[in-house]
């Protein structure tokens, strides 16, 4: 089954580093970018959005402010917040919104835990 994931980073370059992972792992996910979490929050009322992958970092609002807004309207969806920045007071900020911390660089090792995690919750969900 198709899913829609959502990849949320003000780096352009950082969202294709993603999308080609999500790519290799899941060739039949569509992909939707937004640059920042206004973009972010027009494409969810948009479009369903299945998964999204948030980067922390990001001019205005961060992603970490944006998780818990996407909690909030949306409490099954799986949620990443992807950054470099490993400090344990942001991993404990992303487990207090429900959302997995994914380290950057982004790999497909890095990556996969988290989409094929994301993919069973979305299977129990249909079931």
């Amino acid at each position: 089954m198709a899913h829609t994931v959502l990849i949320v980073d003000d780096s352009r370059l950082a969202r294709i580093v993603a999308a080609k992972i999500i790519r290799q792992l899941k060739p039949d996910w569509e992909i939707v970018e937004a640059a920042n979490a206004s973009d972010a929050q027009a494409a969810m009322s948009r479009q369903a959005i299945d998964v999204a992958l948030i980067d922390f970092n990001m001019p205005g609002q961060d992603g970490l402010q944006l998780a818990q807004e996407f909690r909030s309207s949306h409490p099954e969806l799986p949620i990443a917040v992807v950054t470099a920045n490993i400090q344990d007071e942001v991993v404990a900020r992303a487990r207090a919104v429900n959302a997995a911390f994914v380290a950057k660089p982004l790999t497909e090792e890095g990556l996969s835990g988290f989409l094929s995690g994301a993919a069973l919750r979305l299977r129990k969900r249909a079931s």
